[in-house]
Order: structure tokens, then sequence, then C-alpha cells
């Protein structure tokens, strides 16, 4: 026997974690269905810490969607009374007229967000674990910070059930079709109907979408736990640095003995995300030494542990966010490009608008197909 809900949510990583709270706390009968388990190590949420920033200088419009990410972390932090964000502050680092700090100050220009300049002989006084470079400009956020990530996706989907949505792990979806008003999700262990379908699969993103009109690609990337030397990691900021050979970012100590690294540019494509490969190799590890090297100090060059991730790629590295091209009861969240995860908040309850209004009050247009000449389903 077929079963049916109002609504279902393929994959429950961060952005359909995220979807899926959002739909059930405004009463949506909505499933969630998992091809592993819940908060796992296989795609693209895990690693314990992400970066959340405001002064963004990717693009200074996602800037507004930022505000109320903050607004809806701090609001799961309460109905849980679990901490989810750390505000640390972050310092940027690089080339005074480089992306990040042009960027950065770009952004917090147009909105209000408060970064500070500093002079490179104060930014070595105040955070004397890092080497600036003497042709450095650096900014201070002091409102960024990191959240705890597996433990915001398990939040997010012990708040939906707690408002009644169902959950189904360890079920690989085979495939989805829509036949007049419904569309129907086949699975390896059965059949379920849903007038709306809500599509946020991470690497799988590409294939589980179909015909968008744009292409996806997928790259692997390692992270990095490194010994320190002294207890002063636990204190400072997060960090992210603009170098020659790279773009690289960190954290605070968590555990007061490593600190977690990764380089954000670069990345190896990745054909099969079940097959990515999970091994550490001298060439992950040769750009993060020099980094460390150049960079840093009291940080072990060599790691003492590593996972691996990935980075589900647009062709311009920003978010796609729409419903699907030929089915307006499907929607999407994918391409999040390396840097989505802070924004999971706000984007679960952007898929939640446009699957039970069909549109949101949220500035996400310029994160639709539309950019890249495809016109989703409900357009005029």
């Amino acid at each position: 026997m077929t079963k049916t809900y109002d609504a279902i949510v393929l994959g429950v990583g961060g952005f359909g974690s995220a979807a899926l709270f959002h739909l059930a706390r405004r009463g949506v009968n909505v499933l969630g269905i998992e091809r592993f388990g819940i908060a796992h190590d296989r795609g693209s949420s895990h690693g314990e810490t992400r970066i959340i920033r405001k002064a963004y200088f990717e693009h200074p419009d996602y800037v507004p969607l930022l505000h109320r990410a903050y607004e809806l972390w701090r609001e799961l932090e309460a109905l849980s009374g679990k901490q989810l964000y750390w505000e640390t502050g972050l310092v940027l680092s690089g080339p005074p007229r480089g992306e990040t700090i042009i960027g950065a100050l770009e952004a917090a220009g147009r909105h209000g967000v408060r970064v500070d300049a500093m002079t490179l002989a104060d930014a070595r006084e105040r955070f004397p674990l890092f080497a600036f470079a003497e042709d450095d400009a650096v900014v201070l956020e002091p409102e960024a910070g990191y959240l705890k990530v597996e433990d915001c996706v398990a939040t997010h989907i012990e708040q939906a059930q707690r408002q009644g949505a169902s959950l189904l792990t360890n079920q690989t979806v085979r495939s989805w079709s829509v036949a007049g008003s419904r569309v129907r999700v086949v699975t390896d262990k059965g059949t379920i109907e849903a007038p709306h379908l809500v599509i946020a699969a991470g690497a799988w993103s590409g294939a589980m979408l179909g015909r968008i009109g744009v292409s996806l690609s997928v790259l692997r990337k390692p992270l990095f736990w490194h010994d320190v030397s002294t207890p002063d990691w636990r204190e400072t900021s997060a960090f992210y640095f603009e170098r020659p050979h790279g773009a690289f970012y960190g954290f605070p100590s968590v555990d007061g003995q490593t600190i977690k690294l990764a380089e954000h540019s670069g990345g190896v494509p990745v054909d099969d995300p079940l097959t990515v490969d999970r091994g550490r190799h001298d060439v992950d590890l040769a750009p993060v030494h020099r980094f460390i090297t150049e960079s840093l100090r009291h940080v072990s060059p060599q790691p003492r542990r590593h996972a691996v991730c990935m980075y589900t790629m647009s062709p311009d590295a920003h978010f796609l966010i729409d419903r699907h091209p030929e089915y307006p009861q499907v929607v999407f969240g994918a391409g999040f490009s390396g840097h989505g995860f802070k924004f999971t908040s706000v984007v679960g309850e952007v898929l939640a608008d446009l699957t039970i209004e069909g549109q949101t009050s949220r500035p996400v247009g310029f994160l639709g197909l539309e950019r890249f000449g495809t016109r989703n389903a409900g357009s005029n």
C-alpha cells in the first residue's frame, strides 16, 4: 500500500533537515527520507564546525538572508535548549585589493554589518597565533563565529519530529515522478506519494533533479585536525586567509588539543559521491602544510586526523534555490558550493515557503534558475 503525505523531503542533511523542521512547524504532514543515518559523515554536513558570518565577501545580496539565518539559529537554540552557535569573531586576512577584504568591506558597508579594519601592528598584537604577511590587510568581524554542524542537523530533525514530522532513514530513493497533482517517490523499500516534493540531496542533487538546465559538479574536500601546543588556541577567533596559493580557513580549538583546518579553494572532481576517496594523501596535505608553516604558530604541520566532505558546485558558485522548471510542485535547494551551511536555517524556511505558498518574501531571486536562462515552472 502506498503511503501518502502532504510533502516529502529528499535528503535531511543541513538543508533538508531545516526544510523538514519548517514544514512540520507549520502543520504540514511531512516525511523526510535519508539515504544514510542522522547527521552522517557521507555528504557535506559533517566535520564538527562551520563558520557563520555576515560580511559576506561572496556577494552582498546574501547579507539579508544571513540576518534572518542568525535569528532562526537563535530561535532553534531557544526551542531546543541547546547551544548551536559560538560567537568567536572571525579574522579575515589577505591582499588589500583581494576579493576577501574588498568583498567583506563592501557587504558590511552596504548592510550595516560591524567590521573592524585593523592595522597590521594591532592585528599582530591582538592575534599573536597568526603570522600575518607584511602586505596583508586584516579585518575582524566580531559577531561571526561557528556552528556545531552535526548538532544543528540533529536538532532540526529532533524538533521537526516533535512537531509531527515522519522520518525514514537508510532508504535509497530510486526515482521520483509527477502524475497530475501528485509526486510519487520510489525507494528501495517502498513507494510514497505527496502533492509536494522538496529535493535537498546535496552531492546527489544533480542526479535527483534531472533536467533543470544547469549542471552541478562535485568536489572532494579534505578536512584536517592538527595538534596545538598552547591553550591560547581555545580563545582565539575563527579565521579565513586568502593566500597566493589558495584560501584557507580554521577554527579555535574546541577540545583544547587540536584545531580544524581546511583549504576552501581547489578540490578534485568527484564522479560518484558514493565512492569518493576518503583517504588522506600527501597532495591533500601539502597546501595546508604550507599555510600552517607560513601563517600559524604553535600548530603541528602533521594532522592527527582527517575527514572528507564534498562541495556541490553550481556554475557560478552561488546557490540554486527555486522550483523545478517542469514541475511547480517540486522545489529544491542545491549547488551550495562550499559556503552554504550557515544559511541552512533560512533556506529551510524558504523551501517551506515555496512548498506551501509557491513564493517567499525572502530575497532569494538572485539565486534562482533564471540567471542561467532557465525559467521555473511557475514563471509567467
